[in-house]
């Protein structure tokens, strides 16, 4: 017999593996929190963290496999919205089932390209990486069927789906900014922290600008991958340059961009793998949006991007990395020609309508004819 159709919520975001204070999560439902409607959202981490404006329900279980896959199957029958939003492969399956089978509506955030990012992972080989890659491809496949698609840039799979919308990652949240800069050069990495986003690189070019007797803090925020713990470790006790560099951990938007003000450059030292060839990081928007300067590799997107803009430098490796902090520091004028460009690209993508229309859109799944007050 089917459910009642009286929901507790209009909207419930599910996470089997994301942590409550991802940026991505907190941009979706600051939109639906605004348009008026009850979220709720189930996921990892600290309630203190949660976006500001929802009802928050820690998912049980660890970090995991056995947890996660625990997770996938029992987190879309908790629900209690009108509207299931999933937000990881695993539980797209599981999600439309449940959607179908309650009289829920479905969408489906797919916010990377769940196969190529499988090869950037050292953990995805062998069975265990043929089941990951299976998920991926059926997570895919099925996530056509969603009463709403939404993916994070256009080249994201599926390309085809009955109700696709594309929405970027762009600075949805309101982040701070100062045309003031620190006395002594700082700067800041905010994402995920491991060696294919940079992380050997930008240490290594922190130590190169020590050497030069230029020397250059580091601020990193985001959670550390397992596989690159003991690199940290390791380099946190051994390298004549540690006392440059803070490892914050996973912080919460807000948080995160607090951080930010005051610093000199952003990075978003990218390795070229398949996840990242086509893409353009989110924290490139957000460092503009924080009027910094930014230092990328030469991945297509980005580089084009603060090239034509004029916003900041691009880099080979750690030494190039090095020697644009070093002129910088040597040259601030140089440094705030491109902060003032930084800020000047941001302010064009306040009229952005990605976020408009996915609120829009949920909205209308959820019978509403206007935003609630």
């Amino acid at each position: 017999m089917a459910e009642s159709t009286t929901y507790e919520y209009d909207v419930t975001l599910l996470s089997s593996g994301h942590n409550v204070a991802d940026a991505r999560l907190h941009r979706l439902v600051g939109v639906l929190v605004r348009r008026g409607l009850r979220v709720e959202v189930i996921a990892q981490g600290l309630g203190s963290e949660a976006p500001l404006g929802s009802t928050f329900k820690q998912a049980s279980g660890g970090r995991d496999l056995r947890s996660r896959v625990g997770r996938a199957l029992k987190l879309p029958w908790e629900a209690r919205g009108q509207v299931l939003i999933a937000i990881d492969p695993d539980l797209i399956p599981l999600s439309i089932l449940a959607a179908r089978l309650r009289r829920r509506r479905v969408v489906v955030d797919v916010h990377e390209d769940y196969l190529f990012l499988l090869r950037d992972r050292t953990w995805a080989v062998g069975l265990i990486g043929m089941g990951a890659r299976m998920v991926a491809t059926l997570a895919s496949a099925l996530a056509r069927r969603a009463d709403l698609t939404v993916v994070a840039d256009a080249q994201v799979p599926p390309l085809t789906a009955k109700n696709r919308l594309v929405v970027r990652n762009l600075p949805d949240l309101q982040i701070p900014s100062t045309d003031q800069i620190d006395s002594a050069p700082r700067a800041i990495y905010v994402g995920d922290v491991r060696e294919s986003r940079g992380l050997h690189t930008m240490l290594s070019a922190i130590e190169a600008t020590q050497r030069a007797q230029t020397p250059w803090h580091l601020d990193v925020v985001g959670p550390i991958a397992p596989a690159d713990y003991e690199f940290v470790d390791r380099w946190m006790r051994e390298s004549p340059a540690r006392h440059l560099v803070t490892f914050y951990g996973r912080l919460t938007p807000a948080a995160s961009w607090d951080r930010a003000l005051g610093a000199w450059v952003g990075l978003s030292l990218l390795d070229s793998t398949p996840a990242f060839l086509e893409a353009i990081p989110t924290k490139i928007y957000e460092y503009a949006s924080a009027h910094l300067a930014v230092l990328t590799t030469p991945l297509p997107r980005p580089a084009e991007l603060v090239s034509e803009h004029r916003f900041g430098r691009v880099v080979t490796d750690s030494a190039a990395a090095a020697e644009a902090l070093i002129s910088w520091a040597n040259a601030p004028q140089t440094l705030l020609i491109a902060r003032t460009a930084a800020a000047a690209w941001a302010a064009g993508l306040k009229g952005s309508d990605d976020y408009a229309q996915f609120g829009a859109q949920i909205v209308t799944l959820t019978g509403s004819n206007s935003p609630r007050r």
